[in-house]
C-alpha cells in the first residue's frame, strides 16, 4: 500500500506531501490543486509506460506545468508583510515527483537539459535527471536499491553498488527501459506494478459512447479507462466476480432494477430492468447518470482488483441519492484494492465516513497545501534523494 505521496513544482504543488490511507478522499475547491495532485499520480504511471515527457508535453511542457511562484514563500508573504516577489534561485529548476510505500518506494526528478551548443529544436524538453528506488518509507542512503543519475544506473548488491548501465537517455525512465529481472529485479517489480495502476477521469457517456452500443464479448476482468467495454466488464463480473454485490448496488441505486448483458451473435449490450416497466431498458436510452453508475460499479467490482484505482470526480452526473449506494461500494472494493477518490462532492465525503484518510486541500498565495499541516512536523515523512 502507497503511504504517502510527494510532489514538488508541479504546477500549484510547490510542496506538498500527501498521506495516502486504503481509501483516500480528496476534497477541495475549484482550482485547489486537485486535478493537479490526481494528475501527479498519472504521471508517475506514465514514468513506467514511457510516456511521462510525452504527458508533460501534451500540458505544455515543463515550463507551464512548472511551479510559477517564487522558489521560496517566505513567512513574511505569507503574513502579507512584504509582496509576494521572486527570490533568487538557489536550485536547480525541477519538477520532482515520488511516493513511499510498505515495500517498493520510487522518486522522479526532471529538469530542463544543459545547453551544449550543438543546434536542436528540443532545447525545451523535459530531462529525467535523477531517479531513486528505495525500500520502505524513508530514501535513507542504506535504504536506496536503484539510483539514475543523469545516464548512470547503478544497483546495490551483497558487495556494494554497481553499474547497470551509463547509457541512459534523458527522456527515458530506467523503470521503463531496464528490465533485467537477475540485476535489478526491484526494477522489474516496481514497473509492472506501476503499470496495474487503474484511472477512471473520462467514462463517456454521450450518445456515441462505446458502452451505448454492442461490443464484442471477451472476458474483461478490468473495465477499460473511458468504459467502452462495459458489457464485457458487467458480464465477466457476473461469471467470475462479486456477481451478487453487483446486483445488489444496482438494486439500491435504481429502485429494485436489474442489470442484465443481452448476447447476440456474440455481440454484448447493457440491458436495465425496471419495476413497472414492461420491456428492458437498452443503454442507448440509460441517462448518463445511470450508465456512468453503472460503469463505476463495474470498475470498483473488477474481479482483477489493482494494487491503486484512482477515481477523479465520480460523482459528476450522478443524481445525489446516487452517492450514498456509491460510498458504500467504494467502501467494499477498498477492502480488495487501495483507493484515492478526488472529489467536489461533500455529500460523497460524508458518506464515506471516518475510516477514509480525508485530504482537504486549500490554496493560499497561489500553492496548495493540506488544511491543517502547519509546517513539516504535521505532515508524513519523507526526504527528496539528491541528484
Amino acid at each position: 500500500m502507497l503511504t504517502t505521496l510527494a510532489v514538488q513544482g508541479y504546477r500549484s504543488l510547490r510542496d506538498l506531501v500527501v498521506p495516502l490511507g486504503q481509501l483516500t478522499v480528496v476534497t477541495g475547491a475549484n482550482g485547489s490543486g486537485k486535478s493537479s495532485l490526481y494528475r501527479a499520480l498519472r504521471l508517475l504511471a506514465d514514468s513506467a509506460r514511457g510516456t511521462a515527457i510525452a504527458a508533460l508535453a501534451a500540458e505544455g511542457g515543463l515550463g507551464s506545468t512548472m511551479w510559477a511562484g517564487p522558489e521560496r514563500l517566505s513567512g513574511a508573504m505569507h503574513r502579507g508583510e512584504v509582496p509576494v516577489q521572486g527570490t533568487r534561485r538557489t536550485g536547480p529548476v525541477r519538477l520532482q515527483v515520488g511516493f513511499a510505500s510498505e515495500d517498493l518506494s520510487y522518486a522522479m526528478d526532471l529538469g530542463l537539459p544543459q545547453p551544449d551548443g550543438l543546434p536542436t529544436r528540443f532545447g525545451l524538453d523535459p530531462e529525467i535527471k535523477a531517479e531513486t528506488v528505495w525500500n520502505g518509507p524513508l530514501a535513507r542512503p542504506g535504504a536506496q536499491l536503484v539510483r539514475r543519475h543523469g545516464p548512470l544506473v547503478t544497483v546495490r548488491d551483497e558487495t556494494g553498488w554497481r553499474e547497470l548501465t551509463h547509457a541512459l537517455t534523458p527522456g527515458d525512465s530506467c523503470v521503463t527501459t531496464l528490465s533485467d529481472p537477475a540485476r535489478a529485479p526491484e526494477l522489474v517489480t516496481l514497473r509492472e506494478s506501476l503499470r496495474g495502476w487503474r484511472f477512471y477521469d473520462h467514462l463517456r457517456t454521450d450518445a456515441d459512447a462505446p458502452a451505448r452500443g454492442g461490443v464484442v464479448g471477451t472476458r474483461t476482468p478490468a473495465l477499460a479507462a473511458d468504459g467502452s467495454d462495459l458489457p464485457s466488464a458487467l458480464a465477466t463480473i457476473e461469471e467470475i466476480g462479486k456477481a451478487d454485490l453487483l446486483h445488489t448496488t444496482v438494486a439500491e441505486a435504481f429502485d429494485d432494477s436489474r442489470v442484465e448483458i443481452e448476447v447476440v451473435a456474440g455481440r454484448f449490450s447493457v440491458q436495465l430492468h425496471q419495476p413497472g416497466i414492461l420491456r428492458p431498458l437498452h443503454a442507448a436510452e440509460l441517462s448518463d447518470g445511470t450508465l456512468r453508475y453503472l460503469m463505476l460499479a463495474a470498475a470498483l467490482l473488477s474481479p482483477r482488483p489493482p494494487q491503486l484505482m484512482v477515481l477523479n470526480e465520480p460523482e459528476t452526473s450522478l443524481h445525489p441519492e446516487l452517492l450514498e449506494p456509491l460510498a458504500h461500494l467504494m467502501r467494499q472494493a477498498s477492502e480488495d484494492t487501495q483507493l484515492v477518490v478526488v472529489t467536489h462532492a461533500t455529500a460523497l465525503q460524508e458518506a464515506l465516513g471516518q475510516g477514509a484518510e480525508h485530504v482537504h486541500l486549500v490554496k493560499e498565495l497561489g500553492e496548495t497545501r493540506i488544511d491543517g499541516q502547519e509546517g513539516p512536523l504535521d505532515r508524513p515523512a519523507w526526504t527528496w534523494p539528491s541528484r
